[in-house]
């Protein structure tokens, strides 16, 4: 199975400036995404590990770190509102202008950093065995569930997720559910350029563990990645 790993890392954050390089454990959020890719470029399972951003600062630091950097994301899809699909079909068109075809993408989001090498290996065998369009890593949640969720209302009321939400009923009589955590997009391109969706339907699981599911989005997620990472099992 022939994997195009991209790194999407647009410039101008406004939760945290520069987030994508952002350093977490001595090393911007952008390189930790690059490298266990380029590991498994190296042992053959990856064909090319590649950013996609709008900026040559963020460029330069991908390519120091192994990656390749073919192009600059063109503006109309670097804005605020871009999503991950315009930048994964663009990527997909350049190099079919190259006649370079691949199996499947794998989107590598640098914002959740804690994945490891292990980890990609794992998802890039689970998609080549089985017959799914596409596969998402996950952490299971054994809390958190729609008995003690609420929305507020109006006067500070809350209106309960579950009618049973005071009724006696245990979490663990409930059960777990699994929740998407942003370290590990993968999915075969054909299914890409059909639906224009980067999750299918039924998507496959590959499992991770909550402690390390953190997603980098304001200010006190960069700290919670930092004290993470300094007991970060790699």
């Amino acid at each position: 199975m022939k994997v195009l790993a991209i790194i999407p890392a647009r410039s101008g954050s406004k939760s945290v400036k520069d987030k994508n390089i952002a350093e977490v454990g001595g090393s911007p959020l952008l390189a930790l995404a690059v490298r266990p890719a380029v590991a498994l470029k190296k042992k053959g399972l990856i064909d090319r590990v590649i950013i996609s951003t709008d900026s040559q600062k963020y460029a330069d630091i991908a390519i120091a770190n192994g990656a390749e950097a073919p192009f600059l994301r063109p503006e109309e899809i670097s804005g605020d509102n871009s999503k991950s699909i315009d930048l994964i079909l663009h990527a997909i068109d350049y190099y079919k202008k190259l006649d370079q075809i691949f199996d499947a993408v794998l989107l590598l989001q640098p914002t959740s950093p804690f994945r490891t090498e292990a980890d990609l290996e794992k998802a890039i065998k689970i998609l080549a065995e089985k017959e799914g369009e596409s596969l998402i890593s996950c952490y299971l949640e054994e809390y958190i569930n729609p008995l003690v969720m609420y929305r507020k209302q109006p006067d500070n009321f809350l209106q309960p997720l579950n009618k049973l939400h005071n009724k006696g009923v245990r979490r663990q009589e409930h059960g777990g559910i699994y929740v998407r955590n942003g370290a590990i997009y993968l999915t075969r391109t054909q299914y890409l350029e059909k639906t224009k969706q980067i999750i299918s339907d039924k998507p496959l699981l590959l499992e991770m563990k909550k402690i390390y599911s953190v997603n980098v989005d304001g200010p006190e997620d960069l700290e919670l990645a930092r004290r993470v990472y300094e007991n970060w099992n790699r």
